[in-house]
């Protein structure tokens, strides 16, 4: 008897949600807004920031597209592009985690990333792919100094200055010089074995 009652609860709501008849009656509360202390330039300079590195993730997903397609077969590259993908995509998403525990993700959510444009779609070659990469993550580590040093500026953020050193410009450089040292690696190849050389070098990828 009991689940039947229980039954009949749930369908008798379910009718109620699907013929628009229940809603939620929780507002939102009255919250201390003191503090939220994030603001102006360095504010800004993050959502920014954000964009940036959703802008980097769509470029490196253009990539690995390019390099999964039939014609030109190389999963190495294509493996590697997608990851730096979900990597940028991710580091988006640490931002966007940041605002949140900063009180800063109450409004104004809807712009906080447009879908971006991809301005190049095809890669002549392995080399490049990888130096058009090197020269994305050099533009997105110019872009984290620029915001570091925004952020420090005025109201000196001292946590998200920190944040920013620590976690994110690190993983820059390191980023930047590995794909230095794959075009290093790759151009030696190519030298020594010409075509043969990028097969192989995607074969290690």
């Amino acid at each position: 008897m009991m689940k039947l009652i229980v039954t009949l609860c749930f369908l008798a709501v379910g009718s109620q949600i699907a013929h628009g008849e229940m809603k939620c009656s929780i507002g939102n509360p009255e919250l201390p807004t003191e503090w939220i202390d994030l603001r102006g330039e360095c504010l800004k300079a993050m959502r920014d920031q954000i964009q940036k590195e959703i802008d980097a993730s769509y470029t490196y997903l253009a990539m690995g597209a390019h390099f999964s397609r039939d014609t030109i077969n190389r999963p190495g590259f294509a493996e590697h592009f997608f990851k730096a993908a979900k990597e940028e995509r991710q580091h988006g998403a640490k931002l966007i985690e940041y605002l949140s525990m900063r009180g800063q993700l109450t409004d104004d959510v809807t712009d906080l990333i447009m879908v971006p444009t991809v301005a190049k779609h095809e890669w002549t070659s392995g080399t490049e792919a990888l130096e058009d990469a090197l020269r994305l993550e050099t533009d997105v580590t110019k872009s984290i100094r620029k915001l570091i040093q925004t952020c420090e500026r005025k109201h000196n953020y001292y946590h998200l200055v920190d944040w920013l050193t620590g976690v994110y410009l690190e993983e820059q450089l390191h980023g930047q010089r590995d794909l230095a040292g794959k075009i290093s690696t790759l151009k030696k190849m190519m030298d020594n074995h010409g075509g043969l050389g990028e097969f192989l070098f995607d074969k290690e990828l």
